[in-house]
């Protein structure tokens, strides 16, 4: 079965009991967080009991968690009173982590010249482990709801964005993410062997861009370009997606590619 949604996971590895017993690690912040995931992959309002199967807390310590996140506003009750959601402050973190991020304030007059350019889809992702987060996301005259989104992600392995950072790590460092990433599919075209992400990443070093063709999504072109800390370290990427029905891929990439690989150049080394 193909997946339905393309929301990643990060890949982050459990806390050790070592890392949980330092002196200076408050376990009851980690719980809190815990509450706060369990809605990563809802699908609408969570009952009290699902929270705590989610969260991975026993349903009383569930209790006095979402009670205190409700009564500070980052929980708050479904109008139809079917469960409780996200609140609306959680959006204010939403906004400090964009405004202050660096590379998010110097990359977005570059990326709205570039979508002015190519006239396509143009999102900055950040690297997360096993997959990219979208902080950027500028769309042109085809929208979906999924496609609007700030904090949407998709997994490394088998994006444009994805191929385009792991090319500027080293093979074993490649190897690593993909070993550790669920493979399974999401169109019929996804590459799901190890052996066939390390050939797109070689292919993407060696071209200097990466290019994905129904990956996420049928029917979509996506070129992907990396970005760079002061370090040279690969931090995030461009993407720029179209549409097969549109474009053949000799004539998107000349159109795509050269503009691309500027703005990647100008928001580098930040």
């Amino acid at each position: 079965m193909l997946k339905t949604t393309t929301r990643a996971e990060s890949g982050l590895r459990d806390l050790t009991e070592e890392q949980r017993s330092d002196t200076l690690f408050v376990r009851s912040v980690e719980k809190a967080m815990n509450v706060l995931s369990a809605f990563h992959h809802a699908d609408g309002p969570l009952s009290l009991s699902e929270i705590a199967q989610r969260a991975g807390v026993d349903r009383s310590g569930a209790q006095r968690m979402v009670h205190t996140l409700r009564t500070l506003g980052y929980i708050r009750r479904d109008a139809r009173e079917n469960g409780f959601l996200p609140g609306i402050r959680i959006l204010d973190h939403t906004l400090d982590t964009l405004r202050l991020d660096p590379l998010v304030r110097f990359a977005t007059p570059v990326l709205l010249e570039l979508r002015k350019s190519v006239r396509e889809r143009v999102d900055l992702s950040l690297f997360d482990d096993l997959r990219v987060l979208y902080a950027l996301r500028l769309q042109t005259k085809r929208q979906n709801f999924y496609a609007t989104l700030v904090g949407h992600s998709v997994p490394t392995y088998c994006s444009s964005g994805g191929w385009a950072i792991m090319s500027k790590l080293e093979d074993d460092q490649v190897r690593d993410i993909v070993e550790r990433t669920d493979l399974r599919p999401f169109t019929n075209e996804t590459i799901t062997t190890v052996e066939e992400v390390i050939e797109k990443v070689t292919e993407t070093r060696d071209n200097g861009f990466a290019l994905a063709t129904s990956q996420i999504v049928s029917g979509e072109i996506a070129a992907g370009f990396p970005v760079l800390d002061a370090n040279g370290n690969p931090v995030g990427a461009i993407h720029i997606a179209g549409s097969l029905s549109e474009w053949t891929v000799e004539d998107y990439i000349n159109h795509v590619v050269p503009l691309g690989q500027e703005a990647a150049r100008a928001i580098s080394y930040y």
